[in-house]
């Protein structure tokens, strides 16, 4: 491989300027991050008063101290629903992340209780879906602390049919061989009753924890019976009686100690390959420099490589068929050890870059190697030339290699990701294992300039046809519009809200973040698991 020599000046004008807007981008969305937890830390005194910690506290107990914690989806359904953007930001109404408990890797999922009760919203449901899919694919454990007022009922007809998924899920990890812990520190009543009946393991906190599948009111109502919340579901009936619960904890703090006892006696290192020490130099320009290294304007141009050069370790790289195709730019590298390819873009996508990208991703699955992409694509080439280059062909072999690769795929939206080239460069739509933004990311089927021009050109051959003149007042307020709508819904704080990634990231923790998501595919990838046919079931 060859040390990459970098071109950028960090003092230069240019230079300072990106940073300064990336930056500005960075901070507006860790804003609105902290907006959540301030809305749940307003809370910290009532649930003192109850005897109980905040959920994020509890994820704190549950984490080996000094540990790696990788958020996912901090923003989820911003702006959407009862989330207003601006004063109510609520984060999908749950916190999931990656985080090591007992020294395992697993999967977290925490109902944020302390906002509105921890009530699911749409973005929650599909929140907690997405998390449930990356426990399945990358084979980790998965502790859930629960507390939650249930579906919000007034958006019951967006959530109730998909969110049955939710439960095929646990029933589908659990038949894996993927164990589910499950700590019940409050309601989880109706639908919710079945998250910790399908748990392999589930602990409830006494006097707190409240399952069963009708409330008193409703139990009334229906049957006439009545009933108080304790007989009908608390902790003590369930670990005593029903069992549904297998061990009973005194307070959160007691019932997150089960949990790590749990998940330490579950065996799950022990069966793994010894791994060999990774060593590893960092890379000689400064991750830090990432920020500064990519204009917030997909339209003024970079070099990819310059970006790759922040990343891997040694700043070293082999360049992949570098005079063929170049708008394409394949490498191959590694980050903390981790050995990688990378594809990225310094232009658009033409016949002989989606051919030289389809070629390499077909290798690096030869070899096992994870392919990370870096989106910064105005999509495939168009034009006569393009077209009799093959284009459509051609791009349809890198999208085939793409959608069929047998390797893990990570997707790093560092700017533009239009049109097909958000496809033919693992967009959400392709799963790829993980997908994160820097704030400066764009998706959209084209740019809001384009689309704009684009409507103007058929109304203005309409009115050619209809032999009229088009109100040319008229067009330009479309223009305007179009182009406003575009840019409103192409920004990262719009997609993030729709799960059209996994989070929005600071480019200057982007080695850390792909390291540790290299390294959770990698381990999912080797981890022998004990698959039964239906998943354990409660006796």
């Amino acid at each position: 491989m060859a040390v990459f020599q970098s071109e950028l000046n960090p003092q230069d004008a240019d230079f300072q300027a990106n940073r300064e807007a990336m930056l500005e981008m960075v901070a507006q969305f860790r804003s609105l991050e902290q907006r959540v937890r301030d809305a749940a830390e307003a809370k910290k005194e009532k649930f003192e008063k109850r005897g109980q910690i905040l959920p994020r506290e509890r994820i704190g107990l549950l984490l080996d101290k000094g540990s790696p914690w990788l958020e996912l989806s901090t923003l989820s359904g911003l702006g959407m629903h009862d989330d207003d953007g601006d004063r109510n930001v609520l984060g999908g109404g749950g916190i999931i992340g990656i985080g090591y408990v007992s020294g395992v890797r697993c999967l977290i999922k925490a109902s944020n209780s302390a906002i509105k009760g921890g009530t699911v919203v749409p973005m929650g449901m599909r929140k907690n879906l997405r998390a449930q899919e990356i426990a399945l694919q990358n084979r980790l454990p998965v502790v859930e602390l629960v507390e939650s007022g249930g579906a919000n009922l007034l958006y019951q007809s967006e959530m109730f049919v998909e969110g049955g998924r939710s439960f095929a899920n646990q029933a589908r990890l659990s038949a894996a061989g993927i164990p589910q812990v499950t700590v019940v520190h409050g309601s989880s009543t109706a639908g919710g009753a079945y998250v910790p009946g399908l748990s392999d393991y589930t602990i409830m906190v006494r006097g707190k924890a409240k399952v069963f599948l009708a409330g008193p009111p409703l139990l009334k109502a229906a049957t006439g019976e009545i009933a108080v919340d304790e007989d009908l579901g608390g902790a003590e009936m369930h670990s005593t009686i029903s069992g549904v619960s297998e061990y009973l904890a005194e307070n959160d703090a007691d019932g997150i100690r089960l949990a790590r006892e749990i998940v330490g006696n579950l065996n799950w290192n022990e069966r793994m390959p010894v791994e060999q020490a990774r060593d590893y130099r960092e890379p000689l320009y400064s991750p830090d420099e990432l920020a500064g290294v990519v204009p917030v304007d997909y339209r003024q141009p970079y070099d990819v490589r310059e970006v790759v050069a922040r990343i891997v370790d040694g700043s070293d790289f082999t360049d992949f068929k570098a005079l063929y195709g170049s708008h394409t730019v394949c490498l191959q590298g590694a980050i903390q050890g981790h050995r990688c390819a990378f594809i990225g873009n310094n232009g658009p996508i033409d016949a002989q870059g989606a051919t030289k990208a389809a070629q390499f991703i077909q290798l690096m699955c030869s070899s096992g190697t994870p392919i990370i992409y870096l989106q910064n694509t105005t999509g495939y080439m168009v034009g006569s030339e393009a077209e009799q280059a093959g284009i459509v062909k051609h791009g349809s072999k890198m999208i085939q290699a793409v959608a069929n690769a047998t390797v893990p795929q990570i997707t790093l939206h560092i700017g533009a990701s239009f049109g097909a080239g958000n496809y033919g460069m693992c967009g959400r739509g392709f799963d790829p294992r993980f997908a994160f933004s820097w704030p400066n990311n764009r998706v959209a089927v084209m740019g809001g300039e384009q689309a704009a021009k684009v409507l103007t050109i058929v109304t203005e051959d309409k009115h050619r046809r209809e032999g009229t003149e088009p109100d040319r007042k008229g067009l330009e307020a479309l223009e305007k519009m179009i182009i406003d709508q575009f840019d409103k819904e192409s920004s990262a704080l719009f997609a993030t809200a729709r799960l059209w990634d996994d989070g929005i990231i600071d480019p200057r923790d982007t080695r850390r973040v792909l390291a540790y998501c290299l390294s959770i595919c990698r381990d999912g990838d080797r981890r022998p698991l004990n698959p039964n046919s239906f998943g354990v079931g409660r006796m």
